[in-house]
């Protein structure tokens, strides 16, 4: 298993409260206990809000990881070709870009937006990274044709509502891919938006923990993999479990 979503929140570095909020910690140490028996061999660290723009806490975990893993980043619009460059060397291999809980707060504007599409597409065009989008469904109607510009990208937690469904197989039908993460976070049939998914795209969902689960109001099962394979069956639940996550990421070819 490949484990598409998880955070790290090390005690070593600071954490920037994010409407409050700040999380407990959570380790690599503690990581590795949570997943035990799930047979994880890799997996994206992905970058939380409260975490800020830093990156030193992401190349830290990377490095404890070690191989299999990479890191997915939020970084400011300004940040430099070098550091990117660094990043990448790392093992950073994806950005991004919390629509719904922004850095410092506040709402997004179309400038604020630009911007971000901007870096989007000066990491996918230096390093082939894609951009991942931790927004609402209900609001891709508005965003999709801005976003689409950007030649990969990603939603997570199943785009969280199922009035957004229809949006999110929309953006799916035109290559975008889907975290199969945070189903406690949903309002969705989480088994049929699943199977809606893989038969638009049977390379789509990339399944993953979302541990440690901040704020959500069911935090990950080991169930909730079980889940994925009852509901897509042996075949396609690899791919989601493991295979369309590698490929995303540039690890490995789709159909290995």
């Amino acid at each position: 298993m490949f484990d598409a979503h998880f955070h790290i929140i090390d005690p070593r570095f600071p954490l920037v409260a994010n409407q409050g909020y700040r999380p407990d910690p959570f380790t690599v140490a503690d990581y590795r206990a949570r997943v035990a028996g799930l047979g994880v061999t890799g997996g994206a660290v992905v970058a939380g809000s409260y975490q800020g723009y830093a990156t030193d806490y992401l190349v830290t975990a990377l490095r404890e990881l070690g191989e299999g893993f990479v890191g997915v980043a939020q970084l400011p619009p300004d940040v430099s070709e070098a550091e990117l460059r660094e990043l990448h060397a790392a093992g950073v291999r994806a950005l991004r870009f919390n629509l719904r809980r922004r850095v410092g707060g506040g709402a997004l504007d179309s400038v604020d937006l630009d911007s971000l599409l901007e870096l989007g597409a000066r990491a996918a065009r230096l390093f082939g990274w894609p951009a991942e989008f931790y927004v609402d469904s209900r609001e891709l109607p508005t965003l999709a044709p801005r976003i689409t510009a950007l030649p990969r990208i990603s939603v997570d937690h199943l785009g969280l509502s199922a009035e957004g469904l229809p949006a999110l197989l929309d953006l799916v039908a035109a290559g975008a891919r889907v975290k199969a993460t945070g189903f406690g976070r949903t309002d969705m049939d989480v088994v049929n938006t699943l199977r809606s998914i893989a038969a638009v795209d049977p390379r789509a969902l990339m399944f993953g923990t979302d541990l440690p689960s901040t704020r959500a109001p069911r935090p990950f099962a080991h169930e909730d993999r079980d889940l994925v394979v009852r509901a897509l069956g042996a075949e396609a639940a690899e791919k989601a479990l493991g295979a369309n996550a590698r490929a995303f990421y540039g690890i490995c070819a789709a159909d290995e």
